[in-house]
């Protein structure tokens, strides 16, 4: 581990002369003087004397540097089956001309433009266009229900909405403009228009006066100039909002100068591409490794990114991730392990891998949810490819925990997204505060300041993100996640700290007991929650998807798992209840609702998540549970 040590005391010892030379590699209009300002915001702010754009460092320098002929966006949809390949220069060209368009609709710097979109290149032209202007873009997950598309209208008053007439799912068309209509027409802050791009598959009425269609004003915006507005390096690049616990969602604040800075040092660092590479990460643009690794550290540092509008399994089957990988050689790869968890149900042994030319890619890399150990060994066995696991979340932008290949390979521990990233100092506390000892479960905590890219506020709710985030723990970041550390300094997370169980007095971990439940070989996916019990106050309970093609009695394999937790974790798990499902409630980024299932079972009342991918899974669990209590 010699330079990964080198490279992290060398932050710890000089975090301003690191950061400044992170910040060398973007353009600025105004170069920083210093990197850290300890003085502005809630916890300081990075680069506050700096000014740049973010949308003239992902497109505009790289068509100077003489790389207009390289590809910067490979549109692939096999759900459309449809495909298209943006070079910078066209990719400047179509940013511009929306940027002009943008413009007429009265749209400034500091603005708010709120972005309504499936997966289609549009949607990250959009993104860029608004950064051009100095507009705050807020991406909105495409076919988020109208009720809640109206909470985010309302949150950050949006002049403008871009927005398609339908987005596409397996076997399904979603018409976007009624949930559009219908969200405009319950908020109090409505915008004065929309932008609408009617796709071939459904259209959709324009109202006149408010309406505005994409392609034909596009079309006449042609050509147009549109100079990049110069920002503050502390002024706001976009808003993303993340589920709230109150019910009211939370709007995470990305500033623009530590975000370039950050999501092009991790490029080369973390995920081991040079420009003009191809990079993939498998998400969408509504959830912020859509907006950190589909969009902006790409571009940022002049790889060719691909957006992807499909499912991993479905469009048309469980070889598309291996199809797009091998089609347009992919050097490195960004999923969710829920991904992989669906292509391992529907092709346990890996056959279809093996039909492709896989040599371009390098590694693979996993987030989103813990990695557990079963599907890390399943997809490098498969793949033949390492497999790294890392930690961040939407508040962060970029790696909290990970493995730094451009520096240098570390051991792999299972179930360990490895260690802390420069600029992240994780300790473990107990919930009084105190350090813990390494191996021992506590709050993983990140000491402040936290590193540029990080949010430094939530959007008009400074006294929120204190209360949220930095109030449990003086002086110190609230992930929310529980894990330990090992004598390495190898973190482990394993669960949310909402998801840590009481079981007669004993702090267990679910993610523990999903680990070995997984490693059953008949297991494609599981959740464990905590239910209520008189006796014990919690007890576990493993709901878990089997492999496709399993042909054996049920019975069999619910004593073999609850045999295997027994084994692995210990009597103390108390774990008895095994319960087989077809599918498991998940947000449409593929976290599983565990919390939600954990009222569903107890019956306690609880609100429909805004994030649900398919509120009908909640009542087949409730229905399996009953199966299961006779």
């Amino acid at each position: 581990m010699g330079a990964y040590r080198e490279l992290y005391q060398g932050w710890k010892d000089n975090p301003e002369g690191f950061w400044m030379e992170a910040a060398g590699q973007i353009d600025w209009m105004r170069s920083p003087t210093k990197a850290f300002h300890a003085d502005e915001g809630i916890y300081g702010r990075w680069f506050a004397d700096g000014t740049l754009n973010t949308c003239y460092n992902c497109v505009d320098r790289h068509v100077e540097a003489g790389r207009g002929d390289q590809a910067a966006i490979i549109y692939d949809s096999p759900i459309t089956g449809s495909a298209r390949t943006y070079t910078f220069s066209a990719l400047q060209d179509e940013v511009s001309a929306l940027a002009a368009v943008i413009r007429a609709r009265g749209v400034e710097k500091g603005d708010r433009v709120i972005i309504y979109m499936p997966m289609v290149p549009e949607a990250a032209i959009a993104m860029l266009a608004c950064a051009r202007l100095g507009a705050v873009h807020s991406v909105v997950f495409g076919g988020f229900a109208a009720a809640e598309l109206a909470t985010r209208i309302d949150d950050c008053a949006p002049k403008l909405i871009i927005s398609a007439s339908c987005g596409i799912e397996p076997g399904r068309v979603i018409a976007y403009k009624p949930l559009l209509d219908e969200a405009i027409e319950i908020s109090k802050n409505k915008p004065q228009s929309t932008i609408i791009l009617a796709r071939e598959q459904q259209g959709c009425d324009l109202i006149e006066g408010r309406d505005f269609d994409y392609a034909s004003e596009v079309a006449k915006a042609k050509g147009t100039d549109v100079p990049c507005v110069e920002v503050a390096a502390t002024d706001p690049l976009y808003i993303l909002y993340t589920s709230g616990t109150t019910g009211q969602p939370k709007g995470v604040v990305r500033d623009n100068g530590g975000h370039a800075v950050s999501l092009h040092w991790s490029m080369k660092n973390i995920y081991n591409v040079d420009p003009g590479e191809v990079y993939w990460a498998a998400s969408d643009v509504g959830w912020v490794v859509g907006h950190s690794y589909i969009v902006y550290a790409p571009l940022l540092h002049g790889n060719t990114t691909i957006l992807f509008e499909g499912k991993p399994v479905g469009t048309p089957d469980a070889s598309t991730f291996w199809r797009v990988m091998a089609q347009h050689k992919v050097v490195s790869f960004f999923t969710a392990p829920t991904a992989f968890r669906a292509v391992k149900k529907e092709d346990p042994e890996g056959k279809l891998a093996g039909e492709f030319d896989l040599s371009a890619l390098k590694i693979i890399y996993l987030a989103g949810e813990r990695a557990d150990p079963d599907t890390i060994h399943w997809l490098e066995n498969v793949s033949g490819k390492p497999v790294i696991d890392h930690w961040w979340q939407t508040e962060t932008g970029w790696t909290i925990a990970g493995n730094p290949i451009g520096v240098e390979m570390l051991p792999i521990k299972y179930g360990s997204p490895t260690v802390a990233m420069p600029g992240y100092d994780i300790q473990v506390l107990d919930d009084e505060g105190h350090s813990l000892a390494a191996g021992e479960l506590g709050n993983v905590v990140v000491k402040l300041p936290l590193p540029p890219g990080c949010f430094p506020t939530l959007w008009n709710a400074d006294e929120r993100f204190k209360q949220a985030y930095l109030e449990e723990f003086p002086g110190y970041y609230k992930t929310a996640d529980a894990g330990i550390m090992d004598e390495d300094g190898y973190l482990f997370i394993m669960a949310r700290t909402d998801d840590i169980i009481n079981v007669a007095g004993h702090r267990l971990s679910t993610g523990g007991m999903e680990e070995v439940i997984a490693s059953h070989k008949d297991v494609a996916e599981c959740a464990v929650i905590g239910i209520a019990d008189d006796l014990k106050g919690q007890l576990p309970a493993g709901f878990m998807i089997l492999n496709s093609g399993v042909n054996r009695p049920i019975d069999e394999i619910k004593a073999e798992v609850i045999k295997l937790v027994r084994e692995k974790i210990g009597p103390v798990a108390a774990f008895k209840i095994a319960v087989p499902v077809k599918r498991l409630p998940k947000t449409r980024s593929g976290k599983i609702l565990r919390a939600t299932m954990q009222k569903v079972i107890d019956g306690a009342d609880f609100k429909m998540p805004a994030t649900i991918d398919d509120p009908a899974i909640l009542d087949e669990i409730r229905d399996s549970w009953k199966d299961h209590v006779g």
